[in-house]
């Protein structure tokens, strides 16, 4: 594959890695914590709300960085070691397993009604995401420095 089109798909996963990581790090420290200000009668209508908005700003840069770090399998800059790659993925592959089986259930029960037990689950568990996305952001980071040396 052309040289610029590989360094474009890393920059892209660099990139959605970025903004991603930036975007959990404020979920988790301001966005789910006032999760339980917002008052029981209105919170079904902000929870809807939240995860129809939520998906529109998550969902392309989550399908991208998936797409990006399954592709760098194939077609990686030949300085990036495999290792890096595969732990890349398996990153990513927490962060979805993380979604799915912890944070949506915890907004599939929010949406039926406020639940401080779903809400503090959904503020605990959302960690591993964080965790997950600082790491692989560090990861690109220091893959990048080694191929702008």
């Amino acid at each position: 594959m052309n040289e610029s089109i590989v360094r474009l798909l890393f920059l892209v996963q660099l990139g959605s890695t970025l903004f991603m990581t930036g975007l959990i790090w404020f979920v988790q420290v301001v966005h789910y914590p006032l999760f339980a200000g917002v008052g029981d009668a209105d919170f079904c209508r902000y929870e809807e709300r939240h995860r129809v908005l939520t998906s529109w700003v998550v969902g392309p840069p989550m399908l991208l960085e998936m797409a990006t770090a399954v592709l760098m399998i194939w077609y990686a800059p030949p300085i990036i070691p495999s290792w890096a790659i595969w732990t890349g993925l398996a990153l990513v592959g927490v962060i979805w397993t993380s979604t799915s089986w912890l944070q949506v259930p915890c907004h599939e029960l929010l949406s039926q009604s406020f639940d401080a037990a779903a809400q503090q689950r959904l503020v605990v568990t959302n960690w591993v995401r964080t965790f997950a996305w600082s790491a692989r952001a560090a990861l690109l980071l220091w893959l990048t420095w080694g191929m702008i040396r």
